[in-house]
């Protein structure tokens, strides 16, 4: 069977924060691939460069060094333009859910949809609503974040990234405000959805609670990656 693809293909990657002087290096010779519908973990102490990696892969970042290719496009001297569109085919699931607060639960997943210009308004609230559904709130599709709990605005999040089956989703700190059963249930959403879809996953955590729904884990420590851990199935350690 030939192997697939990958998603994400990152060779000898370097990024440095500020200038002259005060230049200073944040990540060193990375080297990283992700394959579709596999979901990675990335663990590592604070400033240790994930929230940066995630950044550089979901295009928030321009690339300054090395290799950093999307489904086979190189991002390194992309132009803005070339990089909107790359972020255009990313999920994004952030520690605060970053829900509008005067928009209900269905307005918030439909702006994600209507990205697309050749989707109608009514069928782009049909996706969004079966969508909400599809992660466990469809009771609470006119409601607004206000009226919900942290984990139903998680949910919402979660809604928003996964409508347009996108092939990859980054996750910074998806459950760091959650409580251990919201926590749980958010991220067996994503991976179940994922799975279902064939999206590959990203997911920055500190969270040890959540590392079984892995197929990998990697660990950043000062700026490299010093863990690529085998796929889940052939087991791994948790040693972190």
């Amino acid at each position: 069977m030939m192997r697939q693809e990958p998603v994400i293909a990152i060779k000898n990657l370097n990024h440095y924060y500020g200038k002259g002087a005060l230049k200073k290096q944040i990540l060193f010779d990375i080297n990283l691939e992700i394959y579709p519908g596999e979901i990675v973990i990335m663990t590592g102490p604070s400033g240790s460069g994930k929230t940066t990696l995630l950044s550089l892969i979901g295009g928030l970042r321009s690339v300054q060094e090395g290799s950093l290719k999307f489904l086979g496009v190189e991002l390194f001297g992309a132009s803005q333009n070339k990089l909107v569109q790359i972020r255009r085919n990313i999920g994004y699931i952030f520690q605060a859910h970053n829900l509008l607060g005067f928009l209900t639960a269905t307005q918030n997943v439909q702006m994600a949809v209507e990205l697309n210009d050749n989707i109608s308004q009514s069928e782009a609230i049909a996706k969004s609503q079966a969508m909400l559904g599809a992660v466990g709130l469809q009771e609470r599709v006119n409601y607004y974040p206000d009226n919900l709990s942290g984990g139903q605005k998680q949910r919402i999040a979660i809604a928003r990234a996964l409508v347009n089956s996108p092939p990859l989703v980054l996750a910074d700190e998806p459950t760091a405000a959650l409580d251990k059963q919201s926590g749980r249930d958010v991220v067996e959403i994503m991976q179940a959805l994922a799975k279902e879809q064939g999206t590959s996953i990203l997911l920055v955590t500190h969270d040890n609670r959540i590392l079984d729904i892995a197929d990998r884990i990697v660990e950043m420590e000062d700026g490299l990656l010093v863990r690529n851990s085998q796929s889940a199935v052939t087991g791994y350690d948790t040693k972190l």
